[in-house]
C-alpha cells in the first residue's frame, strides 16, 4: 500500500483550505500514484473563535438523501474521481448544538467506510501559562473506529488520543493493521513531546504510525512534520517543517503472514498490536 500524507497551512479561509487540499491530492495523485491520501487534523477550517468554528462546521448525512457539506462533497469526489482511498484528517461535525472533532474516510468508489469522533479533548495550561479548553466547543466522541482499505485494518485516532495508550490497545484488539493520526499539537507541547509519543505508541503498540500534519506559523500550531514509525527501525520524517505539500513513502504490508502472540512480563497473552502506525503533524 502507498500512502501520500499532505501537510497543509489551513487558516480560517474554508474555500481556500478545500481548493489547497484538493490540488495537494491531485498533485500526489499524479507524481506518486498512491493507494490512499491522508489529510491533517481539522484541515477544512482552523480558527480560534467559537462563531467561526459554527460558522465552518458541517452537518455531516445520515442517508441517502441527506445533503452533505462542501467538505465531505469535496472528500467524496476526490477518492471517487482519483480512485484512491481517501482518509480526511478532521474536520468540525455540527451534531445539534454540539461539534464533533470528526474523521471521514471513503473507499476508491467514493462511498464514507468511516466515521469517527475523537475521543480525548485538549484541555490543558501549557507551561507558558495559556490554556486550551476544546470541550468548551468540542463534543466527545465514544467509539473505538477502524474500517478496511485494500485488505487492510485501518485504525482511526486524532492528535491528543495519542497521549492514551488505551485506544491503540483497543485497536490492537479489533486486528487494526495500520492506525491514521492526524495531528495540530501546539508548539510548546509539540517540540518536546510529538516524537517521543509517536515513538511510545509505535514501541508500545508494535506498528507502522503514520501522522499527516499542519504546517506553518499560526500561534498555535507547532511545525512537527508527517512521520512514519516502525517500532524496531528509524523514524522517518517525510515532511519539511514549515513547508506545505504532499510527503509519500511506500507502505508494505504482508496481511498473509501470521502474526505470532505477543506475551507479557508474566507470560499473559496480549492482542496482536498494528503492523503500522501513521501520525500526520503538524507544522
Amino acid at each position: 500500500m502507498k500512502i501520500s500524507l499532505i501537510q497543509m497551512n489551513s487558516r480560517n479561509n474554508k474555500a481556500a483550505n478545500l481548493a489547497a487540499a484538493e490540488r495537494l491530492a491531485a498533485e500526489a495523485h499524479a507524481v506518486d500514484g498512491p493507494d490512499m491520501t491522508a489529510l491533517p487534523e481539522m484541515f477544512a477550517h482552523v480558527g480560534s473563535t467559537s462563531e467561526g468554528k459554527h460558522a465552518a462546521a458541517e452537518v455531516l448525512p445520515n442517508g441517502a438523501n441527506d445533503e452533505a457539506g462542501e467538505a465531505y462533497r469535496m472528500l467524496q469526489e476526490l477518492a471517487r474521481r482519483l480512485g484512491v482511498y481517501v482518509h480526511g484528517g478532521s474536520l468540525a461535525e455540527k451534531a445539534g448544538n454540539k461539534l464533533f472533532n470528526t474523521t471521514l474516510a471513503f473507499d476508491r468508489e467514493g462511498r464514507e467506510v468511516a466515521r469517527y469522533r475523537k475521543i480525548h479533548l485538549f484541555d490543558v495550561i501549557t507551561p507558558d501559562g495559556r490554556e486550551y479548553r476544546e470541550s468548551a466547543t468540542i463534543g466527545r466522541g465514544n467509539d473505538i473506529v477502524t474500517y478496511v482499505a485494500d485488505g487492510v485494518t485501518v485504525g482511526c485516532a486524532i492528535c491528543y488520543d495519542l497521549r492514551f495508550p488505551e485506544i491503540f490497545q483497543a485497536l490492537a484488539k479489533r486486528g487494526t493493521e495500520l492506525i491514521i493520526l492526524p495531528s495540530a499539537f501546539t508548539l510548546l507541547t509539540g517540540k518536546d513531546h510529538w516524537e517521543a509519543l509517536c515513538r511510545a505508541r509505535a514501541i508500545g503498540d508494535p506498528g507502522l504510525l503514520r501522522r499527516p500534519g499542519p504546517v506553518g506559523s499560526t500561534r498555535r500550531h507547532g511545525g512537527r512534520r508527517a512521520t512514519l514509525l516502525r517500532p524496531h527501525t528509524p523514524r522517518r520524517s517525510l515532511g519539511s517543517r514549515g513547508r506545505q505539500g504532499r510527503r509519500r513513502r511506500r507502505l508494505c504490508l504482508d496481511t498473509d503472514r501470521p502474526r505470532s502472540p505477543l506475551r507479557g512480563a508474566c507470560g499473559h497473552a496480549r492482542p496482536q498490536p498494528p503492523r503500522a502506525l501513521v501520525f500526520s503533524a503538524p507544522p
